[in-house]
């Protein structure tokens, strides 16, 4: 890691994007405790990782790559273990036993995530969805502080997934809680507050998803017409910044569509707006970042 050093807001949603091997899993580990940092400060919370990193795990709730709950429990076990353990509620040895809030704050959770009928069946029978929605009750359960998302919908189908970000934006929104993302599903964090590009073990860039897009890149349209060369000849007499031959990639870094449009007297064939995306500025970056060290 190379002096890596950035702040997180309260209630803010915030991403850390890089590929393999650029320093996220080390990022994530040392901010949950559980990687010493090598020099520094880290805090959470408004605690520090290593002198108070009990009072941190207290108030994180984390959401790994890889499943981490115990197939020999069923889901509700799991979740009750969690909450005992976290000091939320005292120890019952059954979920009858457990106090009534307790149970509707589970069965609230449960019935928001769709997997209320199946919360006290054993984790084995649990598709990888069902998973995942389990281990976000268990990360809510002691209501964080800040929610730690590492790769949170890898390998979830499309409709697991967007009903995971239903809530999870759901939750954010009511709790005013600070949301922590690393994915490799880049349209995840076009509506972060704050992104932090990572690669080699240093942050290369960080900002807003707009301001990052329009740093690497800039809006454009596509165009053409039947009249191909009367509109290339019209791209050229009103100075028009484009390229190709047809279709032409018009640059819409100093002028509106809309103006450029209006100025044009030939009949187009195509007309197509585009603006770029988060995944398309990161590529930039990545590939930039690669030349440089060839």
């Amino acid at each position: 890691m190379d002096g890596v050093s950035f702040e997180v807001k309260g209630g803010e949603f915030f991403s850390l994007l890089g590929p393999n091997g650029a320093g996220k899993t080390t990022t994530i580990s040392v901010l949950t405790t559980t990687l010493n940092k090598t020099s520094g400060d880290v805090k959470i919370a408004g605690y520090d990782t290593e002198t108070h990193a009990s009072d941190v795990r207290q108030n994180i709730g984390i959401i790994f790559q890889n499943p981490s709950l115990d197939i020999n429990l069923s889901a509700e076990e799991n979740v009750r273990l969690h909450a005992i353990l976290y000091g939320v509620f005292p120890y019952r040895p059954t979920y009858t036993l457990m106090p009534e809030a307790y149970k509707k704050q589970v069965m609230e959770l449960a019935e928001l995530l769709g997997i209320s009928e199946s919360i006290h069946k054993p984790i084995k029978t649990f598709s990888g969805g069902m998973k995942r929605k389990l281990e976000i009750i268990r990360s809510l359960i002691h209501k964080p502080k800040v929610l730690f998302l590492d790769e949170p919908t890898s390998g979830l189908d499309p409709a697991s997934r967007r009903s995971l970000w239903d809530y999870l934006e759901e939750v954010m929104k009511n709790e005013n809680m600070t949301v922590f993302l690393t994915t490799h599903y880049l349209e995840e964090a076009e509506d972060a507050d704050r992104v932090a590009i990572i690669t080699n073990g240093k942050i290369e860039m960080m900002g807003t998803p707009n301001s990052i897009k329009n740093k690497l890149l800039e809006d454009h349209m596509t165009i053409d017409a039947k009249n191909r060369s009367g509109l290339k000849k019209e791209l050229d007499s009103k100075k028009v910044n484009y390229s190709g031959v047809g279709p032409f990639k018009v640059s819409l870094k100093k002028q509106r569509a809309q103006e450029i449009i209006k100025n044009l007297d030939t009949k187009l064939s195509l007309l197509d707006i585009q603006r770029p995306t988060l995944e398309e500025a990161y590529l930039q970056l990545i590939q930039q970042k690669i030349h440089e060290g060839n």
